[in-house]
C-alpha cells in the first residue's frame, strides 16, 4: 500500500530554486532516507510533506487515515508548558489515563486509605479498559532511554538538545503510522543513538528521514532517495548499496563526458564551417550538436575540501600531561592521569554527558587549571578549537566579508597566496554564495564557515567538538578527506561513529569517576568489549543472587508470608521510580558541578544537596533490596 505520493513538486526561495519537479512515493513499511547537499531543501521538503509549508507547484497525496509524526530539525515547543503537558498533547486520552494511574499509585503508596484505594481501583480499571498497559511500558522506556525524567520541568528551562529529545519522545510516544524525522541523532549521546537505531530498525513504522549518521543510515534504512544537481535517484538498499551505485553512476557520467568532449570538438569544427546549413540532415546534426555540448559541458561539482595551508612545524615536544587530577564536589574527572601526545596523533573522545570531556579539553588548551599535576605544551604547538557554540554570525554579514576580516590573502605551504574568495571556493562556497547574507545559509553551510575560521589560522593541533552536526554527507566526506591529509595532531569529540572510526587511531573513553579507558581500535570494537563486560557482570550478579539450597523452615501461623502483599508490590515499584529520579537528579548535579562555573553560596548549596541525594539513594536502595528479597 502506498502511503505517500509526491508528484512534480517544486519550491523556490527568492531567486534560488531548491528543487524542481520532484516525484517519488513511500509505501507502507518503507524506511527511507533523503540524501542531498546542504542548501538543496531537504528540511523544506520534509516540512511540505508534513503540511508545515506549501510547495510552489505539484501535488502531495497521503493515504486516508494515515497518522503522521514529524520531528523538526530545531523543534519549536511552547515555553509555557511543562514536559508532561507537552507530551500529553499527543495521544491525549491514553497519556492522561496513564498519568492518572501513576498519580493514583503514588497517592496510595504515600497514604493508604479507603479513598486512595478507591481512586487506585478506578485508575486500574481505566487502564484495563483502554489497553494502556503497553503504552505505560513504552512511555517509561522511551522517556528513560532519552534521559527525560523530571516531567514537571518547564519547557523554557530546557536547552536546545533537551528540547530535541522531548520532541523526539513526543513523536515516538504518539505511535504514528508515518514518521518523518529531520536529523534525529543530533543532540543524542552514543547510547541514545544506538537505542534509537535498534528501536526504529525493529519497528513496523513507515519512515522518511534526513540524517548524516552513516552507521544509523546503514542499519535502519532500506531505501535511499538522492537528489543530485536537481535529479532524483532511487536506491533500493541501505547506505552501503547507495554508495556503490552512486560511484558506478559517477564513473559512467565521467566516461560519457569524456566521450562527448571528443565528439564535441569534432562537431564544433563542423558547425563553424557550415553555419548556414538548411537541409533536414544538417538540422538533425545541429540538434545532436547541442545535445552533445550539454553532455560535454555538464556541471559536475568536483570541488575538493583540500587546502595545503601553511602549518607551523611541530617540534620535539607536543603535549605532556603528568599526574593530572581534576575534580569538583561529588565528581572526579581526572585522577592522576598521565599521557604523552605524539606528533600526528589522532584521538577520539567518547563518554556520557557530564563525565568531564569538555573540562578535559579546556585543561589541554589552558582554559582551566588542574587541581594537581602538570600540563606541558610544546613551544611550537598552535591550537585550533572548533566548538558547536561558535557557529554564531551576524545574519547580515556575507561569507566573503567574514573571511576578509581575518585575512585578504591566505598563505599556502608552498609560499603561494590565495585570495579570500579562492579560499572560500576550496570549501565549496561558489562566487554567488560568497555574497549571500549569512542569514540565508543553511545550518550546515554556517558550520562549514565556522570550521574555516578555525583552519584559516593555520593550527597544527586541531580540537573539534561535534563538527559533524547538520553537515550533509557530501560535506562530511570532503571534511574527512581534508582531516585525513591533515599532518598535525587531532582530537575529535563526536557522536558520529562512522566519522570517528575513519579518522582516529584510538579513543579516550571517559567512564566516570576519573577512569579513562585508552582503547586502541574502532568504536564498534569498544562497544563490543563493553557489551561483553556488562553481560559478564549480569551473569555474576545472577549467580550470586541464586538462593542456596537448604531445607525450607517451618512457618509459624503468626509468621508473615514470604511473598509481597499488593501494597508492598506497589511500594517496591514506587521505590524503583524514586531511586531512578534521585539518581537522575544526582547525575544532573554532577554535570552542573563538573562545569566549574558555580561559586560561593551556590556551590555550597549544590554540594550539600549532592550529599543529601547520596544518603537518600542509599536509604531507599536498602528498603528496596529488603522488599526485593521477599518478592
Amino acid at each position: 500500500m502506498t502511503y505517500l505520493t509526491v508528484e512534480n513538486i517544486s519550491k523556490t526561495f527568492g531567486i534560488k530554486t531548491l528543487f524542481e519537479n520532484i516525484t517519488f512515493g513511500v509505501s507502507k513499511g518503507d524506511k527511507t532516507a533523503l540524501v542531498a547537499p546542504n542548501g538543496t531543501g531537504k528540511s523544506t521538503l520534509l516540512k511540505i510533506i508534513a503540511g508545515k509549508e506549501v510547495q510552489d507547484t505539484g501535488d502531495i497525496t497521503m493515504q486516508n487515515d494515515v497518522r503522521i509524526g514529524y520531528l523538526e530539525q530545531e523543534p519549536m515547543l511552547d515555553p509555557k508548558l511543562t514536559i508532561q503537558e507537552y507530551i500529553s498533547q499527543g495521544n491525549t486520552e491514553l497519556s492522561q489515563i496513564v498519568l492518572n494511574y501513576e498519580e493514583a499509585v503514588e497517592a496510595q503508596a504515600e497514604n493508604f486509605n479507603e479513598k486512595t484505594q478507591e481512586e487506585y481501583m478506578k485508575a486500574t480499571e481505566a487502564m484495563d479498559a483502554a489497553g494502556a498497559w503497553d503504552f505505560e511500558q513504552r512511555m517509561e522506556q522511551i522517556l528513560g532511554k532519552l534521559d527525560i525524567n523530571d516531567l514537571d520541568r518547564s519547557i523554557d528551562t530546557l536547552s536546545g538538545g533537551e528540547k530535541k529529545r522531548v520532541a523526539l519522545a513526543f513523536v515516538l510516544l504518539d505511535n504514528p503510522d508515518f514518521l518523518i524525522l529531520d536529523e534525529p541523532t543530533n543532540h543524542l549521546d552514543l547510547d541514545m543513538i544506538e537505542w534509537l537505531e535498534k528501536y526504529l530498525a525493529k519497528s513496523n513504522v513507515t519512515l522518511l528521514m534526513v540524517t548524516h549518521d552513516r552507521y544509523f543510515l546503514d542499519r535502519v534504512c532500506t531505501h535511499i532517495l538522492e537528489i543530485d544537481r536537481g535529479i532524483l535517484y532511487h536506491h533500493n538498499g541501505n547506505y552501503g548499496y547507495y554508495l556503490q551505485k552512486k560511484a558506478e553512476r559517477e564513473e559512467q557520467e565521467r566516461a560519457e563526458m569524456h566521450k562527448a568532449g571528443r565528439l564535441y570538438k569534432k562537431e564544433l569544427d563542423w558547425m563553424r564551417r557550415q553555419p548556414k546549413a538548411r537541409t533536414s540532415k544538417s538540422k538533425s546534426r545541429i540538434d545532436a550538436f547541442h545535445e552533445t555540448k550539454k553532455k560535454a559541458t555538464k556541471d559536475v561539482d568536483d570541488s575538493e575540501m583540500e587546502l595545503d595551508v601553511s602549518m607551523k612545524r611541530i617540534g620535539g615536544q607536543v603535549l605532556e600531561m603528568e599526574n593530572v587530577s581534576k575534580s569538583y564536589p561529588g565528581i572526579t574527572i581526572l585522577d592522576d592521569f598521565s599521557y604523552s601526545f605524539k606528533n600526528g596523533e589522532r584521538i577520539g573522545i567518547i563518554g556520557k554527558n557530564g563525565v568531564g570531556k569538555s573540562t578535559f579539553i579546556k585543561i589541554i588548551t589552558g582554559e582551566k587549571k588542574p587541581d594537581s599535576g602538570e600540563v606541558k605544551t610544546g613551544a611550537t604547538i598552535k591550537y585550533g578549537h572548533y566548538r558547536q557554540q561558535d557557529v554564531d554570525f551576524d545574519d547580515d554579514q556575507r561569507p566573503i566579508d567574514i573571511i576578509k576580516e581575518v585575512a585578504s590573502y591566505i598563505e599556502m605551504a608552498d609560499g603561494k597566496q590565495v585570495s579570500a574568495s579562492q579560499f572560500l571556493e576550496h570549501f565549496m562556497f561558489p562566487a554567488k554564495m560568497q555574497y549571500t547574507p549569512i542569514g540565508k545559509l543553511s545550518g550546515g553551510e554556517k558550520r562549514r564557515l565556522a570550521l574555516m575560521m578555525v583552519l584559516i589560522d593555520n593550527p597544527n593541533f586541531l580540537i573539534l567538538d561535534e563538527p559533524t552536526n547538520d553537515l550533509d554527507l557530501m560535506t562530511l566526506q570532503k571534511l574527512e578527506e581534508f582531516l585525513m591529509n591533515f599532518p598535525g595532531c587531532l582530537i575529535v569529540v563526536s557522536h558520529d561513529r562512522f566519522f570517528m572510526d575513519k579518522l582516529v587511531d584510538h579513543y579516550f573513553a571517559f567512564e566516570g569517576d576519573g577512569e579513562i579507558d585508552n582503547h586502541h581500535g574502532t568504536y564498534m570494537d569498544y562497544r563490543a568489549k563493553k557489551d561483553a563486560e556488562e553481560a559478564e557482570q549480569k551473569r555474576i550478579k545472577k549467580e550470586k543472587s541464586k538462593p542456596k539450597k537448604s531445607p525450607a523452615p517451618k512457618k509459624n501461623k503468626e509468621e508473615k508470608a514470604s511473598t509481597l502483599s499488593y501494597k508492598e508490590k506497589k511500594k517496591l515499584k514506587k521505590l524503583e521510580k524514586e531511586i531512578e529520579e534521585l539518581e537522575n537528579e544526582k547525575s544532573d548535579l554532577e554535570q552542573e558541578l563538573g562545569k566549574g562555573s558555580l561559586e560561593g553560596d551556590e556551590l555550597r548549596e549544590k554540594s550539600e544537596r549532592y550529599g543529601e541525594l547520596t544518603d537518600s539513594i542509599d536509604e531507599k536502595t536498602m528498603i528496596w533490596m529488603e522488599l526485593a528479597d521477599i518478592d
